[in-house]
């Protein structure tokens, strides 16, 4: 099960990233381009939203039941902080993700909200920039956290 579930996370950050980009530049073009906020535009903040809600899902099955390495590093946080790849496990790559997917969900309901179409692509734009740097900043790309496969089988 461990292994099903940790191939689905990784196989699922790929369509948080490409709807995130999309998400982000459709925002940015409609914001910059005084464009009206379209159901495209609505629907693609949506699918962002949506698949961040997949991966936290995912993740937090992983965290809370089925990795070793979760496991290991909440047994005891103490020697996890003195570790980085532990510490990268158990605090930061969670804390992290939460985090993006909270802004990711706040762009979107005060996007929506917003009366003026230029605001609504402003306020998704800064709101969904910002849940997508952070999610890029905390996959595992092994530049300054630990490296893991980008694609797992």
């Amino acid at each position: 099960m461990y292994d099903i579930v940790l191939a689905l996370h990784s196989w699922s950050r790929w369509l948080v990233i490409i709807f995130g980009l999309i998400a982000v530049y459709r925002a940015f073009v409609g914001w910059q381009n005084r464009r009206p906020y379209l159901g495209a535009d609505n629907g693609m903040g949506a699918a962002f939203v949506g698949s961040m809600h997949l991966q936290l899902l995912l993740g937090l099955i992983l965290y809370f039941g089925l990795s070793p390495v979760a496991k290991a590093a909440t047994q005891s946080m103490g020697a996890a902080m003195k570790n980085p790849e532990l510490r990268f496990w158990g605090v930061e790559h969670i804390v992290t993700m939460v985090l993006a997917v909270i802004f990711a969900q706040v762009g979107r309901s005060i996007s929506k909200k917003a009366i003026n179409p230029v605001s609504k692509h402003k306020k998704a734009f800064i709101w969904f920039t910002v849940a997508l740097l952070l999610v890029l900043l905390m996959i595992p790309w092994g530049i300054w956290n630990p490296e893991r496969p980008l694609f797992r089988l």
